[in-house]
């Protein structure tokens, strides 16, 4: 256990002196999307996105993002005032699962369309195949400008994520707003989410209105739990301070929308809004992500806000993963999809959701999300944390924080326990069972290719919190 990788949580003592001006603090003033924009739209406008040669995309990636502390999730608190407001005008699935708690892992799988063991990227030196066929190349072979613009080194392009990207960067600003609060006191090496937002503005302003795009947006404060002044209204534990960032970063986001109504980009760009992972806070004895595959590390938000508004929000009942993203966006634009995928395009579901009949297609099918245990340690065997979602449950298996081995059956609606004993559920259980052992048996399409990472790539990523050889 000694060298197991974990995500650190580290100590806020230094922050303690401002916990008086925390609850004192006045609120983030969100600009939320007016009405003048973007025309309203139904079941024929989306089915004509498939025709439209003027759509941008926008893809919002907000690390660590947990989808039930945002309000259009059910959460009580107010985190997301314009997140919320995309999302009453367009898409949102309500049951959506990343494929790993750990970025790079699950990053593999939503860009691949692959899950993580079918990825080959499982291990912390794992690279995406060069022989993968990427979201990014379709689309640069469709005309769009490329550009992926991040903030976690897990998603490097030496790992192989920067194919198909003309320009693939990671901002990193000149020192650390001293306004600014994090848990993580040297997270300022690693620039900020207003100097990403700044650079995506200046791309819009240059290539904006000159091009069709694709923006890729790798938000990183969340993950830094970083705040401010303004956006320090809940409290000043760990879960609080967690909660306050993600409203500063729901402003950040604000501030970029307000810039593509400003030019008139709103009704051409199709929004989609995401997460790799979310966050625990001791539930299951577990704190942080990378170390278990329960739901809170695992069940992320999925919102599509399209180049009109819908006149009512949609809602997906289904279960969906981030695999079904890019089949679903590619099939929503008239593109080509990956030769490959794990996941299934869920453009049916959303015209028939728009059109507000009953979906009567496909069965959900299996879910599932991975972890190696052991990611981070040099020439370890793979120690499998796996979940299984089906029908009503959802199976989990892994170490628990002293390293024991368990299984769980849990309720797929809310993530409560089902059963003490699981002998109580046998059938259902040996069902589950079987179908991890079938996901845990496959291999990865590609062979799975290593980097070797200097100390210095080595040291940008334990700044991330994570312990590495």
């Amino acid at each position: 256990m000694e060298n197991e990788p974990k995500r650190v949580v580290w100590p806020y003592a230094l922050i303690a002196v401002v916990a008086v001006a925390i609850y004192l603090a006045a609120s983030i003033e969100i600009e939320v999307p007016g009405e003048a924009g973007r025309p309203l739209g139904g079941l024929s406008e989306v089915e004509g996105l498939a025709e439209r040669d003027d759509v941008n995309i926008l893809f919002l990636l907000v690390d660590t993002l947990r989808a039930e502390r945002m309000e259009a999730y059910g959460y009580e608190r107010a985190t997301t005032p314009f997140i919320s407001s995309l999302a009453e005008t367009g898409v949102r699935f309500d049951h959506h699962t990343a494929q790993s708690s750990w970025t790079k892992s699950s990053m593999a799988s939503l860009w691949t369309g692959l899950n993580p063991i079918r990825s080959g990227v499982t291990k912390f030196n794992h690279t995406v195949s060069a022989d993968v066929t990427m979201p990014a190349e379709i689309l640069a072979d469709a005309g769009f400008k490329t550009i992926g613009l991040y903030r976690n080194g897990w998603v490097h392009g030496y790992f192989g994520f920067d194919q198909g990207f003309e320009k693939y960067y990671r901002p990193m600003g000149s020192g650390q707003d001293p306004s600014v609060q994090r848990i993580r006191p040297n997270a300022f090496i690693h620039g900020s989410d207003e100097k990403l937002i700044g650079d995506a503005i200046e791309f819009l302003r240059v290539h904006g209105e000159t091009s069709r795009w694709f923006l890729y947006l790798h938000l990183m404060d969340l993950h830094e739990y970083t705040y401010d002044e303004e956006s320090a209204i809940f409290g000043n534990t760990i879960s609080d301070l967690y909660d306050n960032s993600i409203l500063r970063t729901d402003w950040v986001l604000s501030k970029l929308y307000a810039y593509l109504e400003s030019r008139g980009l709103d009704d051409e760009t199709l929004i989609v809004l995401l997460s790799d992972h979310g966050e625990a806070f001791g539930e299951r004895g577990f704190e942080g992500h990378a170390r278990a595959v329960f739901p809170e590390t695992t069940q992320t938000p999925l919102l599509l806000s399209f180049p009109f508004r819908l006149e009512e929000d949609v809602v997906l009942d289904s279960s969906t993963a981030n695999v079904d993203v890019w089949p679903t966006l590619l099939d929503l634009l008239g593109l080509p999809l990956q030769p490959a995928s794990d996941g299934r395009s869920r453009r049916p579901e959303i015209l028939a959701a728009v059109s507000g009949e009953e979906w009567v297609g496909e069965e959900d099918g299996v879910t599932v999300a991975f972890l190696d245990e052991n990611w981070g340690q040099v020439g370890a065997d793979r120690q499998p944390a796996v979940s299984i979602l089906e029908g009503d449950y959802r199976f989990v298996a892994g170490r628990d924080i002293a390293g024991q081995d368990f299984e769980v059956l849990l309720s797929a609606s809310d993530g409560t326990i089902v059963a003490a004993d699981l002998a109580d559920r046998d059938d259902i259980v040996e069902r589950f069972r079987t179908l991890a052992k079938e996901e845990l048996s496959l291999q990865a399409l590609h062979e799975s290719q290593t980097y070797e990472l200097d100390e210095m790539q080595l040291d940008q990523l334990r700044a991330l919190g994570y312990e590495l050889p």
